[in-house]
């Protein structure tokens, strides 16, 4: 909302209103012959009449803002009492009792790398490093990607390609000239809120917990949290705050919805690659003629599709790479914009969600919520106002 402005002050007829006092001048013959002393610094004109000190100021920006809502005040109380709960819990507090951790040594081929992942069943791992007994990044679908954009670049070296380590990825982005994902990681015990931000500020979808032994002064890999793992972790036990988020979709403006990237079941899994790779983005909507959603590819449908190293099976329909996910696949997950943020919170409670399609009542595209996009609104909508309040 831009800043009011003052309307400029004019001169009504009739008014009985005294003129204004006129600036005092001094008479005599100047060096100019003007009849007027040059006026001493600092006494040039504007002068500002004394009556302008009683006039009424425009109002302020916060004056002038819209008084919040009762539904307002209530959705800020709940997006404070759960970044209260996240400053006080830390990464650690987020895993499960019981989980299993696959580390991978940076050594290993990238094609070996393929079956472990998909044997375990897993979609990343962590990354060490032997020589330095450091951790080393994590392994990720947007690395796979990198190789396959890497085998489209330079055909020729498909053998090459099967010999990459995953030492090597780094060497891959800067010979397709892709930017560098920076190696980041928390503390299991620091608060879940810095791992909250340090998500958004590096835009990763999942973050290492990496602690350092005291005796030996040696990093050791805990885990790694995902998204899913902290929106799931606010839902489940932060239920008193993520009621009062009554706001809908449209109202919270969560979301993308121009510019969307789809693609049809007949395109090649090379197609929506490329799409993701142009559009930076990690699932790509499938949709009939009449922008029906059918399915969503996403990066991580990408690991089945190259296992063993088989790069030919890039130009298979999107349909038939569908089919190899596995039984377990969680589905698709839609909403509509009139769906409220606390629905949205009890979906994330119950069931594995990684994102959102917006459809209308007709099940066409309307747009795609993350879940980088609900992180980020329980972080950040409304911080500058509660900066202000507490400073």
């Amino acid at each position: 909302m831009d800043d009011p402005r003052a309307a400029p002050e004019t001169a009504h007829p009739g008014s009985r209103s005294a003129p204004p006092a006129l600036p005092p001048t001094i008479s005599a013959g100047g060096e100019n012959g003007s009849g007027q002393l040059p006026l001493r610094p600092g006494h040039e004109l504007p002068f500002v009449a004394p009556s302008s000190y009683l006039r009424p100021k425009p109002p302020s920006r916060t004056m002038s803002e819209k008084t919040p809502s009762a539904l307002d005040k209530e959705q800020m109380q709940g997006l404070r009492g759960i970044r209260e709960f996240l400053k006080v819990r830390t990464s650690y507090d987020v895993l499960p009792l019981s989980f299993r951790l696959v580390v991978l040594d940076n050594s290993l081929l990238i094609r070996k790398s393929l079956n472990i992942l998909i044997q375990n069943g897993i979609v990343s791992a962590p990354l060490w490093d032997s020589a330095k007994s450091a951790f080393a990044g994590l392994l990720t679908s947007t690395d796979y990607i990198n190789v396959i954009q890497y085998y489209c670049q330079f055909p020729d070296e498909i053998d090459q390609v099967d010999q990459f380590r995953l030492s090597s990825l780094r060497d891959i982005e800067r010979a397709i000239g892709v930017s560098p994902l920076e190696t980041v990681s928390v503390h299991p015990m620091r608060p879940l809120y810095e791992a909250c931000r340090q998500m958004l500020k590096t835009r990763a979808r999942r973050i290492p917990l990496v602690d350092v032994d005291d005796e030996t002064g040696r990093e050791m890999v805990v885990s790694v949290i995902t998204q899913y793992r902290i929106l799931k972790f606010i839902a489940v036990n932060n239920e008193k705050h993520t009621i009062l988020l009554k706001k809908s979709v449209r109202e919270t403006g969560l979301g993308t919805y121009t510019n969307l990237a789809t693609a049809s079941m007949n395109n090649s899994v090379l197609d929506v690659i490329h799409l993701m790779v142009k559009y930076n983005i990690s699932a790509v909507p499938i949709v009939d003629r009449e922008n029906k959603v059918l399915n969503v590819f996403e990066a991580v449908d990408v690991i089945p599709c190259i296992r063993g190293g088989a790069y030919d099976e890039l130009a298979s329909s999107v349909g038939d790479a569908l089919l190899k996910r596995a039984e377990d696949f969680p589905g698709i997950y839609t909403c509509s914009e009139d769906d409220r943020l606390d629905a949205i919170f009890e979906t994330v409670r119950k069931s594995r969600v990684h994102r959102l399609i917006v459809v209308d009542d007709n099940n066409q595209l309307k747009g795609i919520i993350s879940l980088s996009d609900i992180l980020k609104y329980v972080l950040l909508f409304g911080e500058e106002e509660d900066n202000i309040r507490g400073g």
